[in-house]
Order: structure tokens, then C-alpha cells, then sequence
């Protein structure tokens, strides 16, 4: 991905954009911290945080529209000079101790943003293409995540080397500090610089022109909205992205009041930098996020993370150590890539080209709609005198709807999701012959049975979920149950077997992927052992192949029957997956048992 021309200018444009953005913010929010208290302090980081917001849903119709219409990389270029000349204003407002104009210079850099968004995200796409979409997402993420963790600890340290106690309102600190603005100034130039740099991608523009009468009038915002409700997935992974940052905003605004009043922690640099292991935890949840979306995106990671953040929201108020509380927001990040990485990934490949800008836009508008409205509530309730406490109760309240509507979409996706991760700790999977899997169309996949992990191994590194034949003692195991019928399993038992076979020949002829393991149990000794001929009950008429696979590594594992290893606990154990030549659908077990013995004979040598 890194050899694709733009891929470098992008990332520096990326890192630049967001380590900007957030200087000033970091600023403003630590004067504000310095000079009031309580809910006060509450109120009027919200507000800074609501100015942040509120240029996302004003010109969500035009910035879409843009992205659509014109090179998406002219769009970054020329937003990049607009936010050269808003760190000029905010620079003179330092020097000159403007401090309401450089709160409202706030609103002006996220209108930067606002029209830098939808290109920014969009150009994604076009650069890379759909086989790097999740692994641009995860760099991106994590680059942008650097970008703010580094914002946040580099513009801290700074403010607190040039604040002195001394200094007793806003002008005082801002004229003390005002040579930051240069840096700001600085850092917009360069950016401008990588993004005049970057190539044009666009195959396809849009053909619409703009009216600004229907944006005044609202015909812009219902017609595009309804364009977001056109792909159900797309809208739904929307909304649960607009619910976490919801939550992340509001966490976000009250830490600050919450570590002062019930830490008692005054210093800006240890408020700020636990917050900033939060983006730490980003970089190593998008790295972990891309290291189980190597094959497809991993939408059950979505669950996982929903689940997470949901328990470490409501557990903060019940933390009184930093170090513990630093760790607490370090998983808190990680969690977050888990659900921020597939979900923009997977809006990006549902997304047509066409209307990619619009989509991103409408994401952006959908998400500080909730955004700017949570933050309003905060508001509301920090100025009536509820306790922070209180607020991250709330919250992990909307941590459990939030955790409702991704289980109910992924469930399944998250059991694998699990799986996969409780096997990657184990064990490395390395998978062969996976382009002998067609994309569509029914598959009958037939393997030698060697541990207890055979089924979650061969589900891995495939997107289409396999409807697995399994023992009807074993479908109903208690705690189970509810996973192997959502993951629509096959029970089957030697009294009721034809009525297995024709639902197997149900789902086949559907287009399914059907896993049967044909020894019938897990073998002892390392050896084949012979195929039942069960499946050839399934008649040979679905549109379809049989593919062999052979299973190399598990035997002797603690997973196995027989366990034997001289390895190390701590060494994972290496496992191979052969995915053979597909076969026709009249081939019989002896046949694909002497295949896959001859697999067996050819690989465990190598």
C-alpha cells in the first residue's frame, strides 16, 4: 500500500490536519481550565467542543456536494490555504489577548473541517481501492489518532511552560502564550504544501449542479438524507458511530471537571495525557483491528468494542487511582479502533462512487447532530448542578443501546469475532489456497477433523459464514445453543440423519457453504480415519463444488485429543490450512479421502 504514489503526502496531510486542528483547541480548553471551575468549566468546554460540531451539520449538503463534484484532492489543497489564514487571525487574537475572538475562530477552523471532512475520507477509496480499504482505514486512524495524542501532549507542555500562576484571566494567558500561534501558522503551511502534491483519482464525478435556494430551503438536506437511508447497513453502521462519539464527546467534556472535583488533580498536563492514552489505545486498537480484517472487514470487532466501552464507561466513577484510571483509557481506545475501523471501512465499501462525498458527509452530519446534542444535554444538566458522576452513568446507558443495535446487526459476526481472537493466542493460522474459494455460489467444504478448533479455524479467514453439520448433542450444549442455531449450524444424530442431509441440501441449493468434517470424529492417532458417506445423500444438483481441505499442526495441541508438544507455553503454535482444487459435486467419500491423504502425505513434510 505504501508503494501506491500519494499514499505518504496523504498521511503527513492527515497527521497535519487533525495536529492543527487540535493546537487551538487544546489552547482555549486549557485557558478555560486555568480560569473557572465547576460547572462552569463544564459548560464552557462543551460549548468549545459544540462550536467544533456545528460547521458538520451547517454545510453538510454543500460539503458533500463538493467532494461529489470536484477532485477530491484539490478540495484538501485549497481548504488547507483557508486554514492558513484562519491560524493567522488566531494568532493575532493571542497576541493581542482576544480571547472571545479566538473561541469563535474556533467555529472557523472546524468549518475548515467541515469541508476538508468528506474529501479527506472519501479520497480513501480512489487512492488505495477496495483490496487496502481496511488497511488504509486502520493507518489513517491511527495516524489521525497520533496526530491528536501528540496535539494534546505537545500544545499542553507547551501552554504549561508559558503559563505562570501569575496570570489571572484569559488576555493574560493568551498574550503569555501567543508564539504558539506561529507553530499553528507553521504546520497549516506544510500541510498546504503535501496537499498540493497529491494525485487526482476521481474517475467519476457527479453531473448536479448546486442551488443554493434548495440548501436555504432544506431540499438538499431531505433528499440527501434520503440518499443515506438507501443501503439499511450503511445507515445503521451511521448511527452506531454517531452513539460512540456521542459518548466519547461527553466523556471527553467532563473528565476534566470529574479529575479536578474527585481526583483532585490540577495539573493540565496529567489531565490531557490520560486522556491522550486514550489515543494510544486508538493506535494499538486499529493496528489489532487490521491485523483481524487481513482477510475481510471484521464486523464482529464491532461488537466487541460496543460491549468494552459500554463496561469502561460505567466502571470510571468507580476509579479513584490516575495510574488505574490511565489504564482504564488506554482500553478505552483500544475498544473504540475495534468499532471506528470496520465500521468506516465497510460505509467506504458499500458507498457508491458517485455518491461517496454526499454519504461521508451525511455521516458527519448525522454524527454531530447526536454529537451536538448530547453536548447540549451536558450542558443543560452540568448547569442545574447534576454531579459528573451522574453523567457517566447516563452514558453507559447509551453504551447498552448502543451494544443492543451492533449485537443485533453483528452477533454472529462477534462469535467468530471472539473466536478468532481466542485462537489467535494460541495459535498462527496460515491459509493456503483461499482463491480456490468462490466468491458466491454453493460450496461444500469437507476436512479432516483433528481438534475442537477445527470449525472456528476454517471460519477465519472467510467472509460467507460456513453452516457447519454437527453432532445434535453437541448443538444443544448448554451456553451454546443460541450461538450454533444463530449461526444457523445443522444438528444432526443417527436417528434423524435424512432430515440433516435435505437441510443440507436446502442450504447448498441456496448458495451456502456447508462444513462437514466426514471421519466423523476427532482423530486419536494423527491419521485419516475413514469418510462416512453421509454426505453423498446430498444429490449432486445445486450450483456448486466440493472443496478438500486438510487441517496441519492442530494434532497434539491442547485442543486435540492426544496432547503431546515440546513447545513452550508461551510459543504459539503454527497451523496450516490447505484449501485444495474444487471438485466436482459427484465425487465420492473414498475419493475425497484418498485427496486429502495425499495432502497430508504432501505437506506435513514441508
Amino acid at each position: 500500500m505504501y508503494k501506491i504514489a500519494g499514499v505518504i503526502n496523504y498521511v503527513v496531510v492527515i497527521f497535519l490536519n487533525a495536529f492543527t486542528d487540535l493546537g487551538h483547541k487544546i489552547i482555549i480548553q486549557n485557558t478555560i481550565f486555568k480560569v473557572y471551575d465547576g460547572n462552569t468549566q463544564v459548560v464552557l468546554t462543551a460549548i468549545v467542543n459544540g462550536l467544533i460540531l456545528l460547521p458538520f451539520i451547517l454545510i453538510f449538503s454543500p460539503s458533500g456536494f463538493l467532494a461529489d463534484r470536484f477532485p477530491k484532492n484539490k478540495i484538501m489543497e485549497y481548504s488547507s490555504l483557508f486554514a492558513v489564514f484562519i491560524t493567522l487571525g488566531i494568532t493575532y487574537a493571542y497576541y493581542n489577548g482576544l480571547f472571545l475572538f479566538a473561541f469563535a475562530m474556533t467555529f472557523l477552523l472546524a468549518l475548515q473541517s467541515a469541508i476538508y471532512g468528506p474529501a479527506k475520507y472519501g479520497y480513501i477509496k480512489e487512492l488505495v481501492g477496495i483490496k487496502y480499504i481496511s488497511s488504509a482505514n486502520a493507518l489513517i486512524q491511527s495516524v489521525t489518532t497520533v496526530a491528536i495524542l501528540g496535539g494534546i501532549i505537545f500544545y499542553t507542555i507547551l501552554f504549561e511552560g508559558m503559563y505562570s500562576d501569575t496570570l489571572i484571566n484569559e488576555k493574560e494567558i493568551l498574550k503569555a502564550i501567543a508564539p504558539i500561534g506561529w507553530l499553528l501558522v507553521g504546520s497549516s503551511l506544510v500541510e498546504w504544501f503535501f496537499a498540493s502534491k497529491l494525485p487526482n483519482k476521481m474517475q467519476e464525478a457527479s453531473r448536479s449542479k448546486f442551488k443554493l435556494k434548495h440548501h436555504l430551503s432544506g431540499v438538499y438536506l431531505r433528499k440527501n438524507l434520503k440518499r443515506l437511508t438507501y443501503n439499511r447497513e450503511i445507515f445503521e453502521a451511521i448511527i452506531a458511530l454517531s452513539l460512540f462519539w456521542s459518548i466519547s464527546q461527553v466523556v471527553l467534556a467532563i473528565f476534566g471537571e470529574y479529575a479536578k472535583s474527585d481526583l483532585g488533580i490540577t495539573n493540565t498536563i496529567f489531565v490531557q495525557g490520560v486522556m491522550a492514552l486514550a489515543g494510544i489505545g486508538i493506535v494499538v486498537g486499529a493496528i489489532i483491528a487490521l491485523k483481524y480484517s487481513q482477510y475481510f472487514i471484521n464486523m464482529g470487532l464491532v461488537g466487541i468494542g460496543a460491549l468494552s466501552i459500554t463496561l469502561i464507561v460505567i466502571s470510571v466513577p468507580f476509579i479513584h487511582s490516575l495510574w488505574l484510571m490511565a489504564t482504564v483509557f488506554t482500553l478505552f481506545g483500544i475498544f473504540s479502533a475495534f468499532l471506528m475501523v470496520p465500521l468506516n471501512a465497510r460505509i467506504q465499501f458499500l458507498a457508491s462512487p458517485v455518491h461517496l462525498g454526499t454519504i461521508l458527509a451525511g455521516n458527519n452530519f448525522i454524527q454531530n447532530i447526536f454529537m451536538f446534542s448530547f453536548l447540549v444535554l451536558t450542558t443543560l444538566f452540568a448547569y442545574y448542578g447534576m454531579h459528573t458522576e451522574v453523567l457517566f452513568y447516563l452514558m453507559g446507558v447509551v453504551g447498552v443501546f448502543l451494544s443492543y443495535i451492533t449485537l443485533k446487526h453483528y452477533f454472529v459476526d462477534t462469535f467468530w469475532a471472539v473466536m478468532t481472537i481466542f485462537g489467535s493466542l494460541r495459535h498462527v493460522y496460515r491459509y493456503h489456497g483461499l482463491e480456490n474459494i468462490p466468491q458466491n455460489g454453493a460450496v461444500l467444504l469437507l476436512s479432516n477433523h483433528v481438534s475442537w478448533l477445527d470449525w472456528v479455524v476454517l471460519q477465519l479467514p472467510l467472509k460467507r459464514h460456513i453452516n457447519y453439520m454437527i453432532d445434535r448433542d453437541i448443538y444443544h450444549w448448554f451456553g451454546f445453543h443460541a450461538f450454533f442455531k444463530k449461526g444457523e449450524a445443522i444438528p444432526v444424530s443417527a436417528k434423524g440423519s435424512k432430515d440433516a442431509w435435505r437441510e443440507a441440501q436446502k442450504r447448498l441449493e441456496k448458495g451456502h457453504i456447508v462444513g462437514i468434517f466426514p471421519e466423523g470424529k476427532i482423530t486419536a492417532d494423527g491419521k485419516l480415519n475413514s469418510f462416512h458417506r453421509g454426505y453423498e445423500l446430498i444429490k449432486p444438483e445445486y450450483e456448486g463444488c466440493i472443496i478438500p481441505v486438510f487441517i496441519d499442526g492442530m494434532f497434539g495441541s491442547s485442543f486435540a485429543r492426544y496432547k503431546k508438544s515440546n513447545k513452550p507455553f508461551y510459543r504459539r503454535r503454527e497451523i496450516h490450512i490447505y484449501f485444495g482444487r474444487e471438485l466436482p459435486r459427484e465425487t465420492k467419500a473414498e475419493e475425497i479421502q484418498y485427496k486429502i491423504q495425499k495432502m497430508k502425505e504432501k505437506y506435513e513434510t514441508q
